[in-house]
């Protein structure tokens, strides 16, 4: 079992106290902004968790199909959803393989909702051509992932300690030529029991993502930095930012 199989069997309720779920409004905004508030359009919301940014898009009037690997995390959604009055599908996939051809007209996939928590590129690289197989011609895919250009000027360490309730960063290594982290993350999950995790995790940096994303047919891509939840106004990206945000149509 890989460790994001791991954390994410017994956390989604620890997952929603987590500091990086407090943006769900803002994050909301700005997709409703890129879609020009256009509510006949069908979405995919890749990597779900336990549906914030579903059920707040769908709160709003949106057609959402929600997907994860963990079916706790799933079950976690499907009762935040019945809470609030709205109906969506949420169902367990693989971001890898996803059950769906030109189905969708936005695909979004936040808060590295599979992609980049691969243990190999390629195994990456499928989920965005897994994104692109879902959409319909015209479509867009929305999603952040971590910059690449951060662990240059910054310690992801000392990052992840400050931001992090859930979890504590041990130890880490960041390998320079393959851009990947090496890291063991103390948690305690749901149950109350203490869990290490041996995480490895993929940065990348823009001139990466847009070759990988025109690869798989995507024409018009736009990357920003990106804040919890102040996506708007758009600005650029620094290396200060820990994570990227990226814009892709076809």
């Amino acid at each position: 079992m890989q460790w994001y199989e791991e954390l994410f069997k017994n956390y989604a309720n620890k997952y929603e106290s987590e500091d990086f779920t407090t943006g769900t409004i803002g994050e909301v905004d700005f997709i409703e902004e890129e879609i020009q508030f256009n509510k006949s359009l069908k979405i995919l919301d890749i990597g779900c968790g336990t549906g914030r940014h579903s059920i707040e898009l769908a709160k709003r009037g949106y057609d959402l199909t929600g997907i994860d690997l963990s079916e706790q995390m799933l079950a976690k959604a499907r009762l935040n959803a019945a809470a609030q009055n709205v109906e969506i599908k949420f169902m367990q996939a693989d971001a890898r393989n996803l059950p769906f051809e030109n189905n969708f007209d936005l695909a979004i996939m936040i808060c590295e909702g599979g992609f980049p928590l691969m243990e190999t590129d390629e195994l990456n690289f499928m989920i965005l051509q897994s994104a692109r197989k879902v959409l319909k011609e015209g479509g867009k895919l929305i999603f952040t992932t971590l910059n690449g250009l951060f662990p240059l000027f910054n310690s992801i360490q000392e990052f992840i300690n400050k931001n992090s309730t859930g979890g504590i960063n041990r130890a880490n290594s960041f390998d320079l030529m393959t851009f990947r982290d090496y890291n063991e993350y103390e948690i305690v999950n749901d149950s109350g029991e203490t869990q290490l995790l041996k995480c490895n995790e993929r940065y990348y940096v823009p001139s990466e993502i847009t070759w990988l994303l025109k690869s798989v047919g995507f024409k018009n891509i736009e990357i920003l930095g990106c804040d919890i939840g102040k996506w708007l106004p758009k600005r650029e990206l620094t290396t200060s930012d820990y994570e990227m945000l990226v814009i892709s149509s076809l």
